[in-house]
């Protein structure tokens, strides 16, 4: 005799006949040489507090969890009608973002793992873009795509179309995990110590096929980063992994050395990630050693351990301090590590007492490496980093970079945090053809120590959290600066609308955090100038120079910091190391024309 499960409403307790069968088949599967214990375990997540005590965005996912609300989106779409702020909220797990005030549609963020897209999917995006958006779309700061203005009847057809061609849109917003970043050279690159595109396709997988990731205290950022030549600001993410060699004492190495190499006869030598938690530069804080060492196939179950204690542990009663960056304010990184491992049942690797650790250095990058040709480790081939300004692109220039792609490389597409994109796998004998087929597109592969380190945030255009046009004004400087600034060292220039720090303006040479200003009782837009950040080997929190700086008085100020710099440097100082050595109040002085 068997007994029936009648379908119920999720969380609906089983009857006791119900239960006794369960055990029963579970019993019968543990008899027959079946076990489940190698499974990491699924802590608990949903809150037990009742229902009227709860902060209201845990309410509305307990109420109707944001995955199941898709035939609500039909409904709207049927309508053509925008949603209400419960709605708004739940469909961000869809992937879209109700733009009101600023305008009544959507916004759509994809889901794209490590930033590689193929030619195809590249131009029907473009399709996309052209038949139910505006005409272009934007890269963002995690190595993604962002489609601006959906009407609301026409959201379902773009997430089923962007879904027919191999992508996602779904938890790429709320509390969820962002899209995962690597080295886009992943793969191609000779610096790179181990290739990271497929952890970030395994990790990414994984997530996607599990509900408890759709239901964290807050966002979620994690990065991983091989050693390759593009950065991936890996220290400004929840989760940053960075691979890295181990080497015994005396023993010959597999190249010269290099910053993260850790000298010890302790454990075996190889290639091991290190792992960093809690980074959230908009909250000014970078990530911390976790002290542990992991074998690149550990990753992947060690970062799903990491998410589950944060799962169960976060905050879920102050939206205000429910990163993890806050549960680490409360908790050790060795209760953090204790409890992962529990969840794990074994322990990591620690790094041993004593190992020596070559530091990185304090000199940034002779180029901005996210634009140029590069050789690959390939024999005869070339990647090429081709920058997009303020990451914008129309719909002409994808389908002619997927094009391109095609003729002259590998039908391959590298998007980066950096705002623009690498075109992989090209024949040395079509870089030249390639270079003159960028610039004709309005494109450009030529790095610019200025041009090439600008990024800016959405902005007042289409986010109503942004006090100013980010990208207008992006654009604006580049062109000034450009043409009365020529700097021989990279600076980096971060341009956001607001503190949830987007283009993490702590983090650039120069930081810029959008403002309202008041002049003669009108209020303008303008910016509050930061100096001094970085990251990586460089990692520093911006300090804040200048308050209330008007568009039209920030391009001569700029001009001006900048020309001050190349006055009064130190031989080969570059721009965050002349500001590092001199406090808020002489670098107004000098910065504002005063005496040197």
């Amino acid at each position: 005799m068997s007994i029936k499960l009648p379908l119920q409403p999720p969380g609906t307790p089983l009857n006791p006949e119900q239960t006794a069968y369960l055990d029963g088949w579970f019993a019968g599967l543990r008899n027959r040489g079946f076990a489940f214990d190698e499974l990491l375990p699924n802590p608990a997540a949903a809150p037990t507090a009742p229902a009227e005590d709860l902060i209201p965005e845990e309410r509305i996912k307990r109420e109707l969890h944001p995955l199941d609300a898709f035939p609500l989106l039909l409904q709207h779409a049927a309508a053509n009608q925008g949603p209400d702020k419960e709605q708004t909220f739940r469909f961000k797990w869809q992937g879209l973002f109700f733009l009101s005030p600023n305008k009544e549609a959507f916004m759509a963020r994809l889901r794209i793992p490590g930033g590689q897209l193929n030619s195809f999917q590249l131009r029907e995006i473009a399709a996309i873009t052209d038949q139910l958006t505006t005409g272009y779309v934007q890269v963002t700061t995690r190595a993604n795509l962002q489609l601006r203005l959906i009407q609301p009847k026409d959201a379902p057809e773009v997430l089923r179309r962007i879904q027919a061609v191999g992508l996602h849109t779904r938890g790429s917003g709320a509390d969820n995990v962002r899209n995962l970043t690597c080295d886009p050279t992943s793969g191609v690159d000779p610096e790179e110590l181990a290739e990271t595109l497929p952890m970030v396709h395994q990790l990414a997988h994984y997530i996607i096929n599990h509900r408890e990731f759709y239901d964290l205290p807050r966002k979620f950022n994690i990065a991983i980063h091989g050693g390759g030549r593009i950065p991936t600001v890996e220290d400004t993410n929840d989760i940053g992994w960075r691979a890295d060699r181990v080497c015994a004492p005396g023993a010959e190495r597999p190249g010269p050395p290099r910053a993260g190499d850790v000298v010890t006869d302790q454990i075996a030598a190889g290639v091991y990630f290190r792992c960093a938690l809690g980074g959230a530069t908009g909250h000014k804080a970078f990530a911390s050693d976790l002290g542990v060492l992991v074998p690149a196939a550990d990753v992947t179950l060690v970062t799903v351990a990491l998410l589950r204690v944060y799962i169960t542990h976060g905050n879920r009663g102050d939206r205000k301090r429910a990163r993890l960056k806050h549960l680490l304010e409360t908790w050790s990184l060795d209760k953090y590590r204790a409890e992962t491992e529990r969840l794990l049942g074994h322990e990591l690797i620690r790094l041993p007492a004593g190992a020596e650790t070559i530091p990185p250095s304090p000199d940034g990058p002779a180029v901005h490496p996210q634009v140029g040709v590069f050789a690959q480790r390939q024999g005869g081939l070339s990647w090429v980093g081709v920058a997009i300004p303020v990451g914008q692109l129309t719909t002409r220039q994808m389908r002619r970079i997927a094009e391109l792609s095609d003729l002259y490389g590998s039908g391959e597409i590298r998007l980066t945090v950096w705002q623009n994109l690498v075109i992989p796998n090209v024949p040395d004998a079509y870089v030249e053809t390639l270079k003159k087929a960028l610039v004709k597109a309005g494109l450009d592969w030529r790095p610019s120590h200025l041009k090439s380190g600008v990024i800016a945030c959405t902005g007042s255009r289409y986010c109503k959290f942004a006090a100013t046009d980010t990208k207008g004004h992006a654009l604006e400087l580049m062109k000034w600066l450009d043409s009365r600034v020529t700097l021989d060292q990279p600076v980096n220039i971060h341009l956001t609308g607001c503190p949830n720090s987007c283009a993490q303006h702590y983090m650039g040479d120069i930081g810029l955090l959008g403002a309202k200003v008041k002049v003669e009782g009108e209020s303008r837009e303008g910016y509050h100038v930061f100096v001094g950040g970085g990251f990586g080997g460089r990692q520093a929190i911006g300090r804040q120079v200048f308050q209330g700086i008007t568009v039209e008085a920030l391009k001569p100020l700029l001009e001006r910091m900048l020309l001050t710099y190349l006055r009064l440097r130190n031989p080969g100082e570059s721009f965050q190391q002349f500001t590092a050595r001199h406090d808020v109040g002489r670098l107004q002085v000098l910065f504002s024309g005063g005496p040197a």
